[in-house]
């Protein structure tokens, strides 16, 4: 697979392109699998995979040998499970509205987060599996101590459930030595003894990294296929998943002192050269790195950006580079290739959750395979 846009009729030339190497995707996939040995590797791949496309990434992971997944909502999963019948599908969204029977119908399993969810999962008979989420700390989505005695206390209400995993979540994950690590995990213990002996979900991609005790049964990576660095100073290596290119519209060299971009908001000298990109923040780059916050690489050279960063444009001065390059209809790096998502993301004031899932769905993804 190269492009998920590729037909019969070749594609014009894409202003926007996020190419997602799927061999750095596996290859992240059993780096985790052997970080959590004898745990179960689900993938969680919410929100298009972050960005990604969920076909793309989805299939990829099945053919490595990933059977569980996690999505957010009752449309992403029953569009997963079109694509892999017989992987095991958990939907955080607990059970919105009258979804239910759709839910048993697909053989998906929500994860149940309130007692109305438990009451409308329990009607539908107790051969369909769920998940229970408990919250230890997070302070989101789940039931806490008393509302977990609560629904303890219904009569036959959990046995008809069918209760698959129990299933928390770290707050502070990505920072090592916060104490709320363990007391999460602590807490988590003494709920789950409640319920019964089920199964655990606790660790997403930085939980998977604080190591076996804080890991659970059933690890939940997200970030850490896709390439981000999920826990600053770890000696876990990633590879690079994304690159987000560029094409140059146009090259202009101006002859005098001149002004750039809305507001008027960089001035030039005279003899400047610029190129215009064909991406903006409708597409995902954000408005905040205008101004000389972000760069490009072009060949591997970097080029600020030139004042305010637009909804279809953003313009980099590549005075200093040969005249060769940032030719017009070439493409330039906005994003990977030697620009680390999270460096990124800092530059920006956001984080690489919010940057991968934000590119925009003017920007053709392009795929290399697994090799």
């Amino acid at each position: 697979m190269v492009d998920r846009f590729s037909s019969a009729v070749p594609a014009s030339p894409a202003l926007g392109r996020l190419i997602v190497d799927l061999d750095a995707l596996v290859s992240n996939y059993r780096s985790l699998c052997r970080l959590a040995p004898g745990r179960t590797v689900a993938a969680v791949v919410k929100a298009d995979a972050y960005g990604l496309g969920a076909e793309a990434v989805s299939m990829a992971l099945a053919a490595a040998g990933c059977e569980t997944y996690f999505v957010a909502t009752v449309d992403e999963a029953l569009g997963l499970r079109a694509r892999l019948p017989a992987a095991v599908i958990y939907s955080l969204g607990g059970v919105p509205g009258d979804s239910a029977p759709q839910l048993a119908a697909a053989r998906i399993r929500p994860v149940l987060n309130s007692l109305s969810d438990a009451s409308k999962w329990a009607a539908v008979g107790r051969e369909h599996p769920a998940a229970l989420q408990i919250d230890t700390g997070l302070t989101r989505s789940g039931f806490d101590a008393d509302e977990l005695g609560e629904l303890l206390a219904v009569p036959g209400l959990p046995a008809r459930l069918n209760l698959a995993l129990l299933l928390t979540h770290y707050a502070c994950a990505d920072e090592p030595e916060r104490p709320e690590n363990r007391r999460q995990l602590e807490a988590m213990g003494v709920l789950a003894a409640a319920v019964g002996p089920l199964p655990t979900s606790i660790a997403n991609s930085s939980g998977v990294l604080l190591g076996p005790d804080f890991q659970g049964d059933v690890v939940r990576p997200g970030l850490a296929l896709y390439g981000g660095i999920a826990n600053p100073g770890s000696a876990f290596a990633l590879r690079e998943v994304v690159r987000l290119e560029a094409r140059v519209l146009q090259r202009r060299r101006v002859a005098t002192a001149r002004r750039v971009g809305y507001g008027a908001a960089a001035e030039v000298p005279a003899g400047t050269t610029l190129a215009v990109l064909g991406v903006g923040y409708a597409d995902g780059y954000p408005r905040s790195l205008g101004d000389g916050v972000g760069s490009a690489l072009v060949d591997g050279r970097p080029a600020p950006v030139v004042g305010r960063v637009s909804m279809d444009l953003t313009v980099i001065d590549v005075s200093r580079l040969p005249a060769t390059a940032a030719a017009e209809g070439d493409y330039v790096t906005l994003l990977g290739g030697g620009l680390a998502l999270e460096d990124v993301a800092r530059a920006a004031g956001t984080i690489g959750y919010e940057l991968l899932t934000g590119i925009g769905g003017r920007v053709r993804r392009e795929y290399r395979p697994v090799r």
